[in-house]
């Protein structure tokens, strides 16, 4: 019996929130779900960074915002995977929730992102990336769990 390891693409992302609604961005450029509504701030960990960094630059970096570690609260980490299972698809997506931030949130890099707007968690505009949906979905339910899968 052969053991393969793999490794796993760890991603940050944050739903900025004001009451019931959410901030997203249209992704435009990026080869990756374009077209699609995402979370306004979201990347990968960059090696020696915690998630909490990384959110916290994410934020800084697309949105020209400044958020404090403390004001994340984590929503859930997600384990997923695609249909082809390449390594690149093997994901552990960390989801956190920002109710307070300095700066007022716009879009930086254009060359990603073409639109950035306020939706209430009831009236999601269409499509938002399908993992991401799950989330704001479960999240408005009130039935997020701590840990999900998806892709499996």
């Amino acid at each position: 019996m052969s053991l393969h390891k793999f490794r796993v693409v760890p991603a940050a992302y944050v739903f900025f929130r004001k009451g019931d609604d959410v901030l997203l961005q249209l992704r435009d450029g990026t080869g990756f779900m374009d077209g699609h509504w995402a979370a306004a701030a979201a990347g990968h960990v960059e090696q020696h960074e915690t998630v909490f960094d990384a959110a916290c630059r994410e934020a800084r970096e697309e949105l020209g915002v400044t958020i404090a570690q403390s004001d994340l609260r984590p929503l859930t980490a997600m384990h997923r995977t695609a249909s082809g299972h390449a390594p690149v698809d093997e994901r552990v997506d960390f989801f956190f929730e920002c109710r307070s931030w300095n700066g007022e949130p716009r879009l930086l890099e254009t060359q990603k992102a073409a639109d950035l707007g306020w939706f209430s968690l009831d009236a999601l505009p269409h499509p938002v990336v399908p993992h991401e949906h799950l989330v704001l979905e479960r999240l408005h339910a009130g039935t997020l769990d701590p840990i999900v899968a998806y892709g499996f």
